[in-house]
C-alpha cells in the first residue's frame, strides 16, 4: 500500500515538502496515521525522517504541504502532541522530578502529581526523583524523557530515535516498555527508528521513505497481536517482512545512486 493509508486519521501529512535552499528533504510526502496506533517510519540515512517528525511536532515548518492533527493545521508546537529526542535531554542542574516538572513551569500549568507518581513507578523511576542526571544510566535517563513527555497527556507521542544510543539489551527493555505504555494509555506514537526489527516489534505499521527526497515508498501493516514478546522475533514472518522491508529500502538506495551517476 503505497502513500498513505486509509481509515479514521489522528495525523495526517498532506504533500509535505521541506527544502533548505538548493537542499530537498522531503518533496511530496504524504501519510496518515490512525488514532491510539503506534507508526514507525524507517528509510536510508539522510531521507528526511527526523525532518518530518519535526514538521509533525510544529518545530519546523514545511515549505509546502501541510499537517494536520484532528483534522487542524499544526503550525505550531502544540500541547496535544509531545515529543522525546534522540538523547534524553535533561538539564544537568535539575534533578529528575524537577527535569519532569520543567514544561509545566514554563507553561504555567499545574501538574498532575498523581498521574506523574505513576508514571514513574511504571518506568521504575520511583525513588530517584531527587537524583541528577549524571547518577542515571542512559536508559534511566531516557525513561525519564518518555516520563516527561507523558506527564503533560498528549494524544500524540513523537520519537526521534530515542533508543539509538543504549545497548541491545536495554534497548529491548525501553521497546517492551514502550509497548507496556502504550496498551495503558492507547496514546498514538510516530516512531523513527533505523531498526527495521525495533519498527517491527513497535509498531501497527512500518512507513518506508524513499532516499532524499523523501516520499512514502510502502506501508506494511504489522500482522502480530499484542502484548508482543521478543520470542516472536525470532518467527519466520518477522525474518521474511524484515527482509521485504530491507529490499525496498536498499533497492532505493541503489536506484538512487545510479540516478545521480
Amino acid at each position: 500500500m503505497a502513500e498513505g493509508v486509509s481509515g479514521e486519521t489522528k495525523l495526517a501529512v498532506r504533500a509535505a515538502t521541506k527544502r533548505y535552499g538548493e537542499f530537498v528533504a522531503l518533496e511530496g510526502c504524504s501519510l496518515e496515521v490512525r488514532p491510539e496506533t503506534i507508526v514507525s517510519i524507517v528509510g536510508p540515512s539522510g531521507c528526511g525522517k527526523t525532518t518530518l517528525l519535526w514538521a509533525m511536532s510544529g518545530l519546523n515548518p514545511l515549505t509546502s504541504g501541510e499537517v494536520l492533527l484532528d483534522g487542524t493545521p499544526i503550525t505550531r508546537p502544540r500541547p496535544e502532541v509531545g515529543l522525546v529526542f534522540q538523547e534524553a535531554n535533561l538539564l544537568p542542574w535539575r534533578n529528575l522530578i524537577d527535569n519532569i516538572l520543567f514544561p509545566f513551569e514554563i507553561k504555567g500549568q499545574a501538574p498532575d502529581r498523581a498521574w506523574i507518581d505513576h508514571l514513574l513507578e511504571r518506568v521504575s523511576l520511583k525513588g530517584f526523583e531527587q537524583s541528577f542526571p549524571n547518577a542515571l544510566s542512559g536508559g534511566m535517563q531516557q525513561r525519564a524523557a518518555i516520563v516527561r513527555a507523558l506527564a503533560l497527556q498528549p494524544s500524540v507521542l513523537l520519537m526521534d530515535e530515542p533508543f539509538g544510543a543504549l545497548d541491545a539489551f536495554t534497548r529491548e527493555e525501553m521497546n517492551q516498555l514502550v509497548e507496556e505504555i502504550w496498551l495503558e494509555t492507547r496514546t498514538t506514537i510516530v516512531f523513527i527508528t533505523h531498526s527495521i526489527e525495533e519498527a517491527l516489534f513497535l509498531s501497527d505499521q512500518v512507513v518506508v521513505l524513499t532516499p532524499r527526497p523523501g516520499r512514502v515508498l510502502n506501508v506494511h501493516d504489522v500482522p502480530f497481536g499484542r502484548p508482543r514478546t521478543m520470542e516472536i522475533m525470532a518467527s519466520k514472518a518477522v525474518f521474511d517482512l524484515t527482509n521485504r522491508i530491507k529490499a525496498e529500502i536498499y533497492g532505493q538506495q541503489i536506484a538512487g545512486r545510479a540516478a545521480a551517476e
